[in-house]
């Protein structure tokens, strides 16, 4: 009995000094927070030299801090990023602003995959990326002949993170997220005397997003930053056309290219090319599905007959499938049924890869094959790249995607309607027609359903888009098309080309 109360006694104790470390614990956090920031922004400068577009170039990296602060000088968060910049520096040098998305994504996408000097090998051909250890290699595809680059991990991703008091979702929103990258660009144009430099704001997949917004910022506010062009690669700026809710009619529309090409890609439909069968589907969809659509429950039966055999054609999918659909068919079920037969099912982010789920009975896949079979190999490059080559070292953790510990605020202000139907493609269209000098270039992957190209193409053909101010390219791959040796070195050579004749 006394070594019961004794153990009784330990337990208790043992208890009572766990909860009185928790306390203090969050009493230091408590503190912590309402202490002002005094240390100094961290930064590394390292100098290298590599050969980019044909060319060798000496360059200096620096990877590390800017505080953005608050109008009484109080720092209010800490925006990680990585410069490259030539040597000697010349002032008259394009550079170029890029960051990835999410939102939530720090940039190591762009940064690891397409334009940094170095790169990760993973396969190139959609299968997994396996395990560690993966190759870290020299990128001649780097833009470093044409521009000097700056990624940019917006708060929350990456090593950026608020500091202080500040509560993290002040940042956590389309205008929120804009003003701090906005605020970021103009501390880096004065820290490296580039005020004058010609400049280029790019970004992928809710990066495009982001661009639109962060060109509101720089251009449609006074203290005005004019840019020479916006780099979009796959773009999402017309959210309420691409809600995948019932009700809406768009989304099938600009969905149906996208099945097309996938389709195709998998043997599930006939074509001589998929540039040729995609332009097929786009008339399709923009005619007779459209109207078809439109009318509903009242579509008369021959009629409906008629579309359903011609919409199994572009889809690959059987005609009783797209009955019981409704004739609507939503891009998790077109991912789980494409390709059922064989027991497969197809990417999201990239609908070349497949994957296998549980099992075949479900309607939507288990998880996304073309995320989880690149996202291994990107982590660890970031990271060896970051702390290694670049000797940046931190304790923070490299936040790749995820979840920000917060909602994201997706109002764009201007009432009901504004904030319902959330569509940053005319803070583009503004920005082209208030700047004669501001072009842009869109790059967009055949098989990617994140962003379809079709939703692109329509986005950024309303009214106010001057046409003649764009420049389209596509490329045989997905969401992120660079992954794939052809589409990496034709997205580089379609950029460089792009910078080149501003």
């Amino acid at each position: 009995m006394r070594g019961k109360l004794v153990a009784a006694a330990l337990i208790a104790a043992g208890i009572a000094s766990a909860q009185a470390g928790a306390q203090q614990a969050a009493q230091a956090a408590e503190k912590a927070k309402a202490e002002p920031v005094t240390r100094e922004p961290q930064r590394v400068t390292t100098r290298h030299t590599g050969t980019f577009g044909g060319q060798r170039i000496a360059y200096t990296a620096t990877a590390g801090e800017t505080f953005l602060r608050a109008d009484n000088g109080n720092p209010r968060a800490s925006i990680f990023s990585v410069s490259y910049v030539r040597e000697p520096r010349d002032p008259r040098r394009p550079v170029t602003f890029l960051f990835n998305g999410g939102p939530g994504s720090g940039s190591l996408w762009l940064h690891m995959g397409a334009f940094g000097p170095k790169r990760v090998a993973i396969p190139s051909d959609g299968t997994d990326d396996g395990a560690p250890p993966y190759p870290i290699v020299d990128n001649p595809d780097s833009l470093l002949d044409v521009t000097d680059i700056v990624f940019i991990d917006p708060v929350g991703t990456g090593f950026s993170h608020a500091l202080g008091d500040t509560n993290p979702s002040e940042f956590y929103g389309v205008t929120q997220d804009a003003r701090s990258i906005a605020q970021f660009i103009r501390q880096w144009l004065s820290e490296n005397d580039r005020w004058n430099s010609p400049k280029y704001l790019g970004g992928e997949s809710y990066g495009t997003t982001r661009t639109a917004a962060v060109v509101n910022q720089l251009e449609g506010t006074y203290n005005d930053v004019a840019l020479n062009g916006l780099l979009l690669i796959s773009t999402v700026l017309d959210f309420g056309a691409g809600a995948d809710t019932p009700g809406n009619e768009m989304v099938h529309i600009l969905n149906l290219p996208s099945m097309a090409a996938t389709a195709l890609y998998h043997g599930k439909a006939q074509a001589d090319s998929v540039e040729e069968f995609v332009e097929e589907a786009r008339r399709f969809a923009t005619t007779r599905y459209a109207a078809a659509l439109l009318q509903g429950n009242a579509l008369p039966a021959d009629e409906r007959a008629a579309v359903r055999r011609e919409l199994s054609r572009y889809t690959g999918l059987s005609e009783q499938f797209l009955e019981n659909a409704d004739l609507r068919v939503t891009p998790d079920r077109f991912y789980k049924e494409l390709l059922r037969d064989r027991g497969l099912t197809v990417g999201r982010l990239d609908s070349r890869y497949t994957g296998r789920d549980y099992d075949n009975a479900g309607e939507s896949p288990d998880n996304d094959p073309s995320f989880y079979g690149i996202d291994a190999g990107y982590t660890a490059a970031v990271n060896q790249h970051l702390r290694e080559t670049l000797n940046y070292r931190t304790d923070r953790q490299y936040s790749t995607i995820g979840g920000l510990g917060a909602p994201w605020d997706w109002r764009l202000g201007g009432g009901r309607d504004n904030d319902v139907y959330v569509n940053v493609a005319p803070y583009i269209g503004r920005a082209l027609r208030e700047n004669s000098g501001l072009r842009v270039f869109v790059g967009q992957g055949y098989y990617d359903f994140a962003t379809p190209f079709f939703a692109a193409e329509y986005s950024l053909s309303r009214t106010g888009m001057p046409r003649d101010r764009f420049t389209w390219r596509y490329y045989g791959s997905g969401h992120m098309m660079y992954v794939r040796e052809q589409d990496r070195v034709a997205l580089s050579r379609d950029i460089r080309e792009f910078i080149r004749n501003r």
